[in-house]
């Protein structure tokens, strides 16, 4: 057999399969494993984008003009699913987010297993087909106004979300078991940045298709369907599995129960991973830090303004503003959600590459021992009206929101193996769901509830910030609790033998010697820049926006 071929995708004589089959995606003898991480970075930067889809709240509501103000504020919600001749509310679009996430979660848990067995590239396209799909859809919702199918194409995208987010997870871990931290660390610095590069491309494009002064929403989100879809086309299509037993040469497994990892050489079956009371710990680690992360996500352009107000302009406190001086208060909020993009990316790829010097549970009590220390100093450095200290601690935390998202994938493979990471990392998400409604949720009723009672305006978040920091106590508790799993849950010979079988790498396990030795030729470089552009032209735009604050 031509392992060139082979590295290209082709099948090895007598397997089966389709195109798209795991088993026409082993890699050949020249095939370079850096070649995978801009394969998953072409998946996550195009479904990272819900996190910038905030851009379409308000155009979304000025799609009707004339419509009666008066009569369509009467109108219930049912009715507003339905009607085509008044606008939409902003909390009626903003549901599209929560749907979203909700399910990113439970189809990642529902399909998580299946995906092992697929491989990358059908669940690449797979996603690929909901995500730009449901977008399509969406523009098409926006064109008939009917809200009721906004809802059905977030469905549609969310489903895309949750297999597009885990799809990489297993690839990457298995061709980086050296590095494992850095490699998923790569792929999910993606998601975290993919609103800074398709916000600004949405922006631009709603200009573009607009016309009296009605914003191109519809064709915006038919535009970006597209581009995505062939995005994370070219994404799955890059992928390549490691066989089975295949290592980077020179390199040793470490020994079960590693003191700097507590890395195992055992799998755990899903089937018994998601039982054990490590799964949960670490669900219950990566819910808490997420919930406090997300809830400043939520809130973190209106906490700024109220906190700080004219102080930060540089004016006096108290003082009085001029429209002028409002909006520029506004804009300088706004550089915030780009710094917080910039930082939740670049700490999703700094975190999980530090866990691998460190350990991942050492990685994990750092940043909850950091993050308590911050939100505690957060209310003093309102009250001492230092906006740019109080900024410079958002980013760190923000840093490690997105460092708990990159290390935990890697955290599973080191305590239940390599074999089902995918799926258990599916299943694990869900805890990201439970976080996404929660930590918002929690940041806006208790703010509610202050204004109620008369708390002044600067001080109503210094009761949640406060609890965010008791919120990573218990974080750190559950990461305290977390051993190697008991032997007891281990696959025996035979289960193992049976999940390998069903995903043909009986047939594929001899070529674990040779495959994969290629070198960091042309197209590796194209790979990188492929999505590496993109990046880094969202980097500049939102590094422009944040300085803004300064």
């Amino acid at each position: 057999m031509d392992h060139t071929q082979l590295g290209r995708g082709a099948a090895p004589a007598g397997v089966p399969g389709g195109v798209l089959s795991r088993e026409r995606t082993v890699a050949g003898a020249h095939y370079n494993r850096w070649l995978a991480p801009p394969a998953a970075l072409a998946i996550h930067l195009c479904i990272g984008m819900s996190y910038g889809f905030s851009v379409f709240w308000l155009p979304m509501t000025k799609l009707v003009p004339n419509a009666d103000a008066a009569a369509c504020s009467a109108q219930g919600f049912s009715a507003e699913l339905f009607s085509a001749s008044c606008n939409w509310s902003v909390l009626a679009v903003t549901h599209i987010f929560e749907i979203f996430i909700a399910m990113l979660g439970i189809s990642a848990a529902i399909w998580g297993r299946w995906l092992e067995h697929a491989g990358p590239r059908k669940a690449g396209f797979v996603a690929a087909c909901c995500w730009g799909g449901g977008l399509i859809l969406m523009g098409f919702g926006v064109s008939i106004h009917q809200l009721w199918l906004m809802y059905v194409a977030a469905f549609v995208g969310g489903i895309g979300q949750g297999i597009g987010y885990i799809t990489p997870v297993s690839t990457l871990i298995k061709w980086f078991p050296d590095r494992r931290g850095m490699a998923t660390g790569f792929a999910i610095m993606g998601y975290g940045g993919g609103a800074m590069v398709g916000a600004p491309l949405a922006v631009w494009l709603m200009g573009h298709f607009g016309h009296d002064g009605i914003a191109g929403v519809s064709q915006t989100l038919v535009a970006m369907g597209v581009i995505y879809f062939i995005a994370m086309t070219a994404g799955a299509f890059g992928f390549r599995v490691a066989p089975s037993g295949w290592y980077p040469r020179g390199w040793t497994p470490p020994a079960n129960d590693s003191a700097k990892g507590m890395i195992t050489r055992q799998n755990v079956h899903l089937n018994k991973a998601w039982r054990t009371p490590q799964f949960w710990l670490i669900w219950g680690v990566l819910c808490l830090n997420v919930t406090a992360g997300i809830a400043v996500i939520a809130m973190a352009s209106p906490m700024l303004q109220e906190v700080f107000g004219p102080k930060l302009l540089g004016l006096e406190a108290g003082t009085a503003m001029s429209a002028a001086q409002k909006a520029a208060l506004v804009a300088s909020a706004a550089g915030l959600v780009g710094l917080i993009s910039l930082f939740n990316s670049l700490g999703r790829i700094f975190w999980a590459s530090l866990s691998d010097k460190i350990g991942r549970k050492t990685m994990y009590f750092t940043i909850f021992v950091l993050g308590i220390a911050l939100y505690g100093l957060l209310p003093t450095w309102g009250h001492l009206l230092q906006p740019a200290l109080f900024v410079a601690s958002i980013c760190i935390i923000m840093s490690m929101y997105g460092g708990g998202f990159s290390t935990v994938p890697a955290y599973l493979a080191d305590i239940f193996g390599p074999q089902m990471v995918g799926a258990i990392h599916g299943r694990l998400i869900t805890a990201w769901s439970v976080a996404g409604v929660v930590g918002p949720t929690l940041i806006a009723g208790i703010r509610q509830f202050q204004i109620d009672h008369g708390v002044a305006h600067n001080l109503i978040y210094d009761v949640t910030l406060y609890i965010m920091a008791v919120l990573l106590a218990v974080g750190f508790l559950c990461n305290l609790f977390v051993k190697p799993v008991d032997k007891k849950y281990w696959m025996t010979e035979e289960e193992l033998a049976h999940e390998r079988a069903l995903l043909h790498e009986d047939r594929t396990s001899g070529n674990a010697e040779t495959a994969a030795r290629g070198k960091f030729g042309v197209g590796s470089v194209l790979a990188w820049l492929a999505v590496g552009i993109p990046f880094a032209t969202g980097l500049y735009i939102a590094i422009q926006k944040a300085v803004a604050l300064f």
